[in-house]
C-alpha cells in the first residue's frame, strides 16, 4: 500500500500571531517585520510571544495552572489544528486520532535550582541539604526537568485524543522524525488520521545557558539567517513557536469533506558527523531520492529551516547553491529570519508554511537582502523544505499541490 497523505489542519502560534492567517499576512508583507527581543537576555536576541488568551484553546484554570509555558503552546497549537481540520471536539474523529509530539526534556525549575546552589554552596552536607529543599519545593511526580511527554498527555487531556501517543526527543530531529513516522505510517496503511507536532518556549535562562554554552546562540543585533552565515556573531536566534499538522490518507480526508491545503509527498532524513561537508553529502543523497518526483519546468519554491549557527548554515547555504540551484531555477526562504528559530517546532513549522503557499497559490516574498533570495512568480506547485539541525541531522520534505 501507498497511500497519499495529505494536510488537512494546521495549528501555529508564534510572535507573528496565531493561525494560519496570521502567519500568511505576516510574511506576505513587503518587508515582513519579526517580533524580536534584544533587551531581556541580551546578548542574546530572542523571539517572544505576543499577547494569547490561551483560555480560548485550554479553558479550565486548573489545566492551564499546572502547565509550564512550552506545555501551553503545544497545547494551544495542537487545538488550533484539530479546529482548523474540522475534527474538535468531535469524538468519533478524535478517539482514532493518533498522536506524534516533538518535544524536548521539559522545563527546569530555574528558582529551585538557584534555591539549592546558594544552600549548598560551601556545605559539607550537600546532599542531605539538596534532598531536604526539593520535596517541598517540586510539584508531585515531577522532577526538575519536567517530563517529555506531559504535552502529549495535556493535549490528549484538553483536546480529548485518544488513539495512541507517541513522544520523541532530540531537537530538530524530533520534529522531523515526528512527521517522517506519520506519513510512513499513513503510506503503510498503520492509521489514516494523524495530529503531529511540536513546541519551544524561548524564554528560558536554562535553555538560553544550555545554547550559549555550545556557542550556537546570535550574539549582538538581530540579522537575517544568510547574513549571519559565516558571520563572527553566527548563531540561532530562539523563538516561541508551537506548531502542529493534521495529516491524514487522501481518501479518507476527502469522503469526510475536509479542506487539503497540500500533500506531503515524501520526507527524507539522516545524521552525519558534522565533519566538513558531510551535511552536503547527506543532503545530496536525499535530494537525489527526491528528483524523481520533482517537476523541472516550474521554478522550484524552497522553504529553508536553516537556524543561523556555523557551519551547518553555510554548507547548507553551499548545498541549495550548487546542488540544488543546478538542477533547477530556485527561489529560496530562510522563514527563521521572520519567526526565529523554533528547534523541536521548527520542521512542522516549515511544512505548515510550506502547505499554506501552495493552497494560497504564491510563495513568499524575500525575507533577506543579501541577494540569496530571489523573487518567485507564479503559483508554486511543489515546495522544497529543508531542515538542518544546528548541531546534527539534516532532513529534507517535498510538499505539493493534491489532485483536485
Amino acid at each position: 500500500m501507498n497511500a497519499k497523505v495529505v494536510i488537512t489542519g494546521i495549528g501555529l502560534l508564534s510572535g507573528l500571531g496565531e493561525g494560519p492567517e496570521a502567519h500568511w499576512s505576516g510574511l506576505n508583507r513587503e518587508a515582513p517585520q519579526p517580533n524580536v527581543d534584544e533587551t531581556q537576555f541580551a546578548p542574546n536576541p530572542v523571539h517572544p510571544l505576543g499577547a494569547v488568551d490561551f483560555s480560548t484553546q485550554i479553558p479550565k484554570k486548573g489545566d492551564l495552572r499546572q502547565m509550564e509555558p512550552w506545555q501551553r503552546i503545544g497545547t494551544f497549537a495542537a487545538g488550533l489544528a484539530l479546529a482548523d481540520a474540522g475534527i474538535a471536539g468531535n469524538q468519533d474523529y478524535l478517539d482514532r486520532t493518533d498522536m506524534i509530539v516533538a518535544a524536548g526534556s521539559g522545563e527546569r525549575d530555574t528558582g529551585t535550582d538557584m534555591k539549592v546552589l546558594e544552600t549548598i554552596c560551601g556545605r559539607e552536607d550537600e546532599n542531605i541539604r539538596a534532598n531536604e529543599i526539593l520535596p517541598s519545593n517540586l510539584r508531585p511526580t515531577l522532577f526538575l526537568a519536567q517530563l517529555s511527554n506531559l504535552l502529549a498527555g495535556n493535549i490528549s487531556i484538553v483536546h480529548k485524543v485518544t488513539g495512541s501517543s507517541r513522544t520523541f526527543m532530540g531537537e530538530e530531529m524530533s520534529g522531523v522524525a515526528a512527521v517522517e513516522t506519520a506519513v510512513r505510517r499513513i503510506k503503510a496503511g498503520q492509521g489514516d488520521l494523524f495530529l503531529v507536532g511540536g513546541a519551544f518556549n524561548s524564554e528560558r535562562e536554562d535553555m538560553l545557558l544550555h545554547f550559549e554554552l555550545g556557542g550556537m546562540l546570535l550574539r549582538g543585533q538581530h540579522t537575517s539567517i544568510w547574513q549571519r552565515a559565516g558571520a563572527d556573531n553566527a548563531g540561532l536566534a530562539p523563538a516561541s513557536i508551537g506548531a502542529f499538522l493534521v495529516l491524514e490518507e487522501e481518501s479518507k480526508a476527502r469522503s469526510r469533506g475536509a479542506r487539503i491545503y497540500a500533500e506531503l509527498e515524501e520526507v527524507v532524513s539522516g545524521r552525519c558527523n558534522r565533519k566538513r561537508c558531510a551535511a552536503i553529502d547527506n543532503a545530496c543523497r536525499q535530494f537525489a531520492s527526491l528528483q524523481s518526483k520533482l517537476n523541472k519546468d516550474k521554478q522550484l519554491a524552497v522553504l529553508s529551516g536553516a537556524s543561523g549557527a556555523e557551519g551547518a548554515t553555510s554548507e547548507e547555504l553551499s548545498f541549495l547553491r550548487g546542488v540544488v540551484e543546478q538542477s533547477y531555477a530556485t527561489s529560496i526562504r530562510a522563514y527563521g529570519s521572520v519567526l526565529g528559530h523554533g528547534v523541536e517546532a521548527h520542521f512542522p513549522v516549515g511544512v505548515a508554511l510550506a502547505a499554506l503557499a501552495i493552497e494560497r497559490g504564491a510563495f513568499y516574498p524575500p525575507f533577506d537582502q543579501t541577494g540569496v533570495e530571489e523573487a518567485y512568480t507564479g503559483a508554486p506547485e511543489q515546495v522544497l523544505l529543508t531542515c538542518w539541525g544546528h548541531w546534527r541531522g539534516e532532513a529534507l520534505a517535498l510538499i505539493g499541490k493534491a489532485d483536485q
